[in-house]
């Protein structure tokens, strides 16, 4: 039977350190153990690494020590990836535009509504 792949971004990898929040600590070391014990194939991708590199410390010790009980394999990004994230964060920011603009419109038609004008003009 193949293993399920699993990804695991940073804040994943956190929550072993997450004393403020035990009962997400517990889970997240439970399910470490089974990544120490191999039952899953796991990926990280240099996005993560950095973001933990750029960790304070103690804390960016901790983690990558933690990284070195489990076998996980680094997925390196392309320069394809990183144009489809741009064009992904274009077309949000274009949606939050509209959105921007829908709430005022909106507001204005409540505005004019609730002090009784019957036209906009």
């Amino acid at each position: 039977m193949r293993k399920l792949k699993v990804y695991l971004d940073t804040s994943v990898i956190s929550h072993l350190l997450q004393e403020d929040m035990p009962e997400k600590m517990a889970d997240t070391r439970q399910l470490w153990e089974m990544f120490k014990a191999g039952r899953y194939d796991v990926y990280l991708s240099t996005v993560t690494l950095e973001e933990i590199a750029d960790c304070p410390e103690p804390k960016r010790s901790e983690l990558r020590k933690l990284l070195q009980q489990i076998e996980f394999v680094t997925l390196d990004i392309s320069d394809e990836m990183e144009s489809v994230a741009h064009k992904i964060i274009d077309m949000v920011i274009k949606a939050m535009m509209i959105v921007s603009t829908l709430q005022r419109q909106l507001l204005q038609n409540v505005i004019v509504s609730y002090h009784g004008i019957l036209s906009i003009l």
